[in-house]
């Protein structure tokens, strides 16, 4: 049974993989004919929740977590954020290697669990 940390951890980066996607991503079409340094600025803004939940998650699973198991815990989750907003959001085409990479990462997740 997970550690009540290891769900806290894995929902709080859920949270703040979304900030980041959003971050990241999805201010690219809003901010298209912008100059550069406010989209910089408005991706900042963002950001800065996500570094809020990010920091706080990564204390608290790195107290039940190794190191390794952390971080492919964030970019599991990371992809599990990603790949619904790009296919829904951003309108990018759905393909078989979404479905590869994810097995990929499905692998990388046993393997560094596995005790």
């Amino acid at each position: 049974m997970p550690s009540i940390k290891i769900i806290i951890a894995a929902v709080m980066l859920v949270c703040s993989n979304t900030f980041m996607t959003i971050a990241w991503y999805g201010l690219l079409a809003p901010m298209r004919n912008k100059p550069w340094i406010i989209a910089v600025l408005a991706s900042w803004s963002v950001a800065f929740f996500e570094y809020l939940i990010m920091v706080a998650a990564n204390r608290i699973g790195s107290t039940v977590l190794s190191l390794s198991q952390l971080k492919i815990m964030q970019e599991s989750i990371s992809l599990l954020v990603f790949v619904p907003f790009a296919v829904f959001i951003a309108k990018q085409q759905l393909s078989w290697n979404y479905l590869w990479a994810g097995l990929c990462i499905v692998g990388a997740v046993f393997f560094i669990f596995k005790t």
